[in-house]
C-alpha cells in the first residue's frame, strides 16, 4: 500500500504491514542533535536510558554537539565516559545547524536501525518502542506525528504550511515532516549520508529514498527548559531550501508565467491601441495605468531573478565543495578523540 502524491496523507493511509517475518535482535543506534540544552540533558539521559534497556536490544547513542556554548559538552561527555551507556560524544567544531549535525551523526553509527530524537524532550523517548516495532513490521522510514502539539499557535500554522509543501514537493504527503522523532532502516540512513548535501532536509531526503514510508502519532510535550532554535524565518528558510533543493517548479512556474505575461501584455498593448483609434488620445489616468502595469512587470523580473540567483547559490555552494560540518573530536568510555577524518561529509571511522 502506498502513499498517494496529490494530497496530505489520511489517518487510515498510517498503514501496518502485520505479515512481515520478525527480525532477530538488532543494534539500535539512538541520533540526539544537541545544541545549548544543558537544561534538558540531565532529564532527557535519566529517562532515555531506561527505556532503551527495555527495549530488549543491543543499542548505542551518539550525542552530537553542535558547537554548544553552554555546559552542554561537559555533560554529554560525563554521560559518554560511563562504558554502561554506551554512548559516543561527536563535537562538531562549530554551531553548523541540526540536520548538518544529525548527517555527522548518520556517519558515526553502527546500528542497523537509526532513530533521530530531538534533545528538547518535547518529543518524549518513551515512543521509541513504537517506533521500532513500525520497523519491525517491514517499513524503511517511520515518522513521528504532533497530533497535539503544545506550541504556540503561528509555530502550528507555519508548521502545517511547511508540511504540505514538503509533501508536494517530495511527493511522499505525511502530516508532520518536523516531528524530529524519527526511525530508519540502514541502507536509507547510508544513502542520505553519501549525498552530502549542503543544505540537506534529512527527513524529506530520506523518504525520497524509501520504499514503504508511514507515521505513528506521538506525544508531543511543552518545552522544559532552554529556548526553541526554530523560529518564522528559520521554518522560511528551510522551506525556501527544501523547494530549491528537490524540485525544479520555480523554474517551471516562472517559465508558464512569462508565458501568460506575454499574453496578456499583447492583449492589453492591442486594447490599448484599439482604444486611441476610436476615441482619440485620453489624458485622464492613462499615464498611472501605464506606471502601474510597469511597475508589476518589473516586480515580476526582480523576483524571477531572485529565484534565478537561488538555484545558482546551491549550485555555487555545492561545487566549491566546502565541509558541511567539521568534527573536533569524538568523546567515549575510552577516552577523548581528536578526529579529523570526517570533514565536510568525507566518511570517518565509526570505531574512534
Amino acid at each position: 500500500m502506498g502513499f498517494s502524491s496529490r494530497a496530505l496523507s489520511l489517518p487510515e493511509k498510517i498503514y501496518r504491514l502485520d505479515d512481515s517475518p520478525r527480525p532477530a535482535p538488532y543494534l539500535v543506534s539512538i541520533v540526539i542533535a544537541v545544541y545549548n540544552e544543558s537544561a534538558n540533558l540531565r532529564e532527557l539521559w535519566r529517562r532515555l536510558w531506561p527505556v532503551l534497556e527495555g527495549c530488549g536490544r543491543p543499542y548505542e547513542v551518539v550525542f552530537i554537539d553542535d558547537g554548544s556554548a553552554d555546559d552542554s559538552l561537559s555533560m554529554l561527555r560525563d554521560i559518554a565516559q560511563d562504558p554502561g551507556n554506551h554512548a559516543r560524544v561527536v563535537e562538531l567544531a562549530r554551531n553548523f545547524g541540526q540536520h548538518a549535525a544529525i548527517m555527522a551523526g548518520f556517519r558515526h553509527v553502527r546500528g542497523e536501525v537509526i532513530v533521530t530524537l530531538d534533545a528538547d524532550l518535547q518529543n518524549p523517548p518513551e515512543e521509541i518502542p513504537r517506533l521500532l516495532a513500525a520497523i519491525d513490521e517491514g517499513n524503511d522510514v517511520v515518522g513521528g506525528w504532533r497530533e497535539d502539539r503544545h506550541d504556540s499557535r503561528y509555530r502550528r500554522y507555519s508548521s502545517r504550511l511547511h508540511n504540505r509543501v514538503t509533501s508536494l514537493v517530495v511527493g511522499v504527503p505525511m502530516h508532520d515532516y518536523g516531528c524530529m522523532l524519527r526511525a530508519y532502516r540502514r541502507h536509507i540512513v547510508d544513502t542520505v549520508a553519501a549525498c552530502d548535501e549542503k543544505a540537506a532536509f534529512v527527513p524529506a531526503l530520506a523518504n525520497s529514498f524509501a520504499k514503504r514510508v508511514t507515521e505513528i502519532k506521538v506525544a508531543h510535550d511543552a518545552r522544559a527548559g532552554g529556548s526553541s532554535k526554530y523560529n518564522l524565518l528559520s521554518l522560511a528558510r528551510l522551506s525556501l531550501n527544501l523547494i530549491t533543493g528537490f524540485s525544479l517548479i520555480p523554474i517551471q512556474v516562472l517559465s508558464v508565467t512569462g508565458i501568460v505575461v506575454f499574453i496578456l501584455d499583447a492583449g492589453f498593448a492591442a486594447f490599448l491601441l484599439a482604444h486611441r483609434m476610436i476615441y482619440g488620445p485620453q489624458e485622464e489616468g492613462a499615464m498611472w495605468v501605464l506606471f502601474a502595469v510597469l511597475f508589476f512587470f518589473v516586480g515580476l523580473v526582480f523576483l524571477a531573478l531572485g529565484l534565478i540567483g537561488e538555484f545558482v547559490g546551491r549550485i555555487y555552494l555545492e561545487v566549491r565543495k566546502r565541509p558541511t560540518y567539521l568534527v573536533r573530536a569524538i568523546h567515549d568510555d575510552t577516552g577523548d578523540h581528536r578526529d579529523h577524518s570526517d570533514i565536510g561529509g568525507t566518511r570517518g571511522d565509526a570505531s574512534n
